[in-house]
């Protein structure tokens, strides 16, 4: 069970030197105690004193890494169950299923890679290649599948539960840290020391949710916590419980056998519905998956996937803000003409995007808005002549010899004082909508007036 203030402060140095940031060691050890701060903020915490509440002070949820480089993934590390107490920590990462008896491989691996696109500045792409075992097509066949998967520089997650199998493909794979999903009640031992040796996540599965819990203890008891916990294919019904109660149990019971990140395979689930698989990668997403498997992505199953990963998964104590600043787009220079739009991200990449698309040289003016949209920023006060002319005297003139700024149709009502406290600006209303930006840039560049 986690300590309390009062706990932690007893093996704290009690000097009150603030060096971590908080006025005295009490203030520092109730920050600690609401995981507001981490416990190596104080240097002068002694070494028995950290071993003693690491362990009691650590997430409920084990924090688990897999993959290297770009493909690296954080999974687990949750503290509460429901967005609205606090922020999820690590998004579920989505795959797809390829196994080694399939007859069109190279197509599937090529098919994982068409889904890559932008959303408000995060990349989104299929992350991780769920690679079956067959045993009637042998090893050989599934070290060749592994090797050229590992060729698409994704995170691999190695479904095998022949042991022989598994060490095969590790030899290929195992420094790019993938996970193997492959323990269970019979092998777990063998499997244990196999992923121990190779330093890769060890995967656990069992035939139902006491089987798991049982073989996940024997694993810890072996010295492994390096696990990740599939919760199995039976049936819907059994993965969305067994999903669930394994996150009730860390969280709420303090219950750390149960404290790992789960795999679930919507591929299996639903195989061959790829409209139920996207419902159920949808479900888990929010109820509580941290791999999800599906048979394969394509581009409709993406965009909603994505965004309702993003939404759930973004902090809502914290605004989705860019910063401000110029930013030029089409090679806009000095000369070019300037818009200015709110700091808020949504509204800077739907707005980039369209003057992009205008292929009109632009300087894209960004101002402190406090993350909030154009209305509701203009009835904030974030939004204001004073605010935009205050950041373009200070930041802009000085760079810019262009003297036409656009600003959003939404807030046309900001285009007299704006001018009276720009003199020498000229003022220029946007429409109100960004999708008609790029006629009107054109009009305005074929008049002549930009």
């Amino acid at each position: 069970m986690a300590l309390k203030g009062l706990d932690i402060f007893k093996l704290t140095p009690k000097t009150n030197c603030k060096e971590c940031g908080s006025p005295t060691c009490m203030a520092f050890a109730m920050k600690v105690a609401q995981g507001a701060v981490e416990l190596s903020k104080c240097p002068h915490m002694s070494e028995e004193a950290l071993a003693t509440l690491s362990e009691a002070t650590a997430p409920p949820m084990k924090t688990i890494k897999v993959g290297t480089g770009e493909a690296e993934y954080t999974l687990g590390g949750e503290t509460v169950l429901c967005r609205h107490e606090k922020t999820f920590v690590s998004k579920p990462r989505y795959a797809v299923s390829i196994c080694s008896a399939d007859e069109d491989i190279d197509a599937k691996l090529e098919a994982a890679k068409k889904v890559d696109y932008d959303r408000i500045g995060e990349r989104m792409h299929v992350e991780m290649l769920y690679l079956s075992y067959c045993a009637d097509k042998g090893v050989d066949a599934y070290v060749e599948l592994v090797k050229k998967a590992a060729d698409c520089g994704k995170t691999l997650v190695l479904d095998c539960t022949d042991v022989e199998a598994a060490k095969a493909a590790l030899a290929v794979c195992k420094d790019a840290k993938p996970v193997l999903d492959g323990a269970d009640a019979s092998n777990y031992e063998a499997m244990s020391a196999v992923a121990t040796e190779a330093g890769v996540v060890l995967g656990v599965r069992g035939a139902d949710i006491n089987e798991l819990y049982d073989t996940t203890a024997a694993l810890e008891k072996l010295g492994n916590k390096n696990l990740v916990l599939n919760v199995g294919t039976a049936s819907v019904k059994d993965a969305f419980a067994t999903t669930v109660q394994i996150r009730r149990a860390a969280l709420k019971d303090q219950n750390r056998t149960f404290g790992y990140p789960s795999i679930v395979n919507v591929g299996a689930l639903a195989a061959g519905d790829p409209t139920m698989q996207a419902a159920l990668v949808s479900l888990f997403t929010v109820k509580y998956g941290s791999i999800i498997v599906m048979e394969s992505m394509d581009y409709a199953q993406a965009l909603p996937l994505y965004g309702l990963r993003q939404n759930v998964f973004t902090d809502p104590q914290k605004p989705m803000k860019v910063e401000p600043g110029i930013y030029p787009l089409n090679g806009g220079d000095e000369n070019s003409v300037c818009l200015t739009t709110v700091d808020f991200a949504l509204t800077y990449f739907v707005v980039s995007g369209e003057l992009e698309r205008s292929g009109v040289p632009c300087n894209l003016i960004i101002n402190d808005a406090g993350g909030l949209s154009v209305l509701t920023a203009w009835a904030a006060g974030k939004l204001s002549s004073t605010s935009v002319s205050k950041f373009i005297q200070e930041n802009v003139e000085p760079k810019v010899k262009c003297r036409k700024l656009i600003i959003p149709g939404k807030v046309a009502v900001l285009k007299g004082d704006i001018e009276a406290k720009l003199p020498g600006w000229e003022v220029i209303v946007a429409p109100n909508e960004a999708v008609q930006l790029v006629k009107f840039l054109k009009d305005l560049q074929a008049n002549g007036e930009i």
